[in-house]
Parts: structure tokens; C-alpha cells; sequence
């Protein structure tokens, strides 16, 4: 019976992205603890703090999702070497308006596949900067990095290659101990209470 509930940001629009189909594997190899919550994001207009004296319902939606989910779970391309924009925005109104970062105490695990052999490391590396800025602890081992080919993953999200798919097991088998291990941290006080997020410059 599942335990905690995950929120997943896809962090591509494309309809047929590869990072779409490699979260239909990670829920599949995924253990019975965890249940999954999609969190969309391509309805949320730019953000600007003009909206935070009175947030849009497609902000209030995607903080209240965030805030309802036990862990976060993101998988993403790689866009010009760093976060696709869709997600960063989401990003900037899950944390806003200040004082009120919905993201504060909540696990992460960052997971991407792309047709490159780097496979969105860089991607990574600057949500690692951002997550950490926004005080969410994260899944720092194992790193994945996946390199996408033609039939590695099907729609439906059966992995073909049995190494990718050992790997994928274990990603997901240490991200939900991870998650249990920061959420009893959190429940025993043992994590800090959290530094507000700095107003952005106007």
C-alpha cells in the first residue's frame, strides 16, 4: 500500500517527449510505496510579482500541489544547457510570493533522459543550485543521466534493455527511502526550520 504520495513534474511540453515515457517507466519500477501525482505546468502563464498581491488559480493550483505531495520528483530534458523554461517558471511560482516557498522540506530526486551521451547533466546541476536556494533536500546519489535510444522505453513504459531497467528499479528504490528518511528527519525536528525565500528584485 503506498505510503507517500509524489508530485512529477514533466519537464517538457512536448506531447511526445522522451522524458514523458521515461516517467511511465519510473512509475512502473517504482516500489509499492509510492503513489504518483502528475503536476502540470503548461497552463501557468510567466510569472511576475505583479501577480503576488492576488495569484492567478493556475498559481494557487500548482502551490497547492506541490504543498499536497509527501515528495518531488522531476524529469527533464536539457534545453540550451540548462532548465527548459516551462519548468523554471513553474519553479519561480511554486516559491513566490515571498514567504511562502512550497517547496521548503519537500525530498527531490532530478532524473533526465535525452539523446545526448551527457544526458541533461547540465540540466541538473542547475536545478541542484535551485533546489538548494529553495531548501529542498535532494536525492544526490545515484545521479541519472539517461541516454535515450529508439526502443529503449515503449508508451505504455516497459523498459527494454534489462541493465536500463535494473537501474531504474534501484533509482526509484533509493528515492523512496530517501523520501522516508527526510520526512521522519522532519517529523523527529532534526531539519532546521527554513531560511525565507529572498524577495526577487524589482
Amino acid at each position: 500500500m503506498a505510503q507517500y504520495n509524489i508530485g512529477y513534474f514533466i519537464g517538457s511540453l512536448a506531447t511526445k517527449s522522451i522524458n514523458r515515457t521515461l516517467s511511465k517507466a519510473l512509475i512502473k519500477l517504482a516500489p509499492d510505496s509510492l503513489s504518483f501525482t502528475e503536476i502540470p505546468i503548461k497552463d501557468l502563464p510567466l510569472y511576475s510579482y505583479d501577480y503576488d498581491a492576488n495569484y492567478p488559480p493556475e498559481g494557487t493550483a500548482l502551490k497547492q500541489s506541490i504543498e499536497a505531495s509527501d515528495g518531488l520528483l522531476f524529469v527533464s530534458p536539457e534545453y540550451n544547457r540548462s532548465i527548459p523554461g516551462a519548468l523554471k517558471n513553474a519553479i519561480d511560482w511554486g516559491s513566490r510570493p515571498w514567504g511562502t516557498n512550497s517547496f521548503s522540506r519537500k525530498p527531490t530526486g532530478i532524473i533526465g533522459a535525452s539523446s545526448g551521451v551527457i544526458g541533461t547533466a547540465v540540466m541538473q546541476s542547475n536545478m541542484r543550485s535551485v533546489l538548494s536556494f529553495l531548501d529542498a533536500p535532494q536525492l544526490n546519489s545515484p545521479e541519472a543521466y539517461i541516454n535515450f535510444k529508439p526502443g529503449l522505453i515503449d508508451a505504455d513504459g516497459n523498459v527494454s534493455d534489462a541493465s536500463t531497467a535494473e537501474f531504474l528499479t534501484h533509482y526509484m528504490n533509493e528515492f523512496a527511502a530517501f523520501v522516508e528518511r527526510v520526512l521522519d528527519a522532519s517529523a523527529q525536528g532534526h531539519i532546521g526550520d527554513p531560511e525565507p525565500v529572498e524577495k526577487a528584485e524589482k
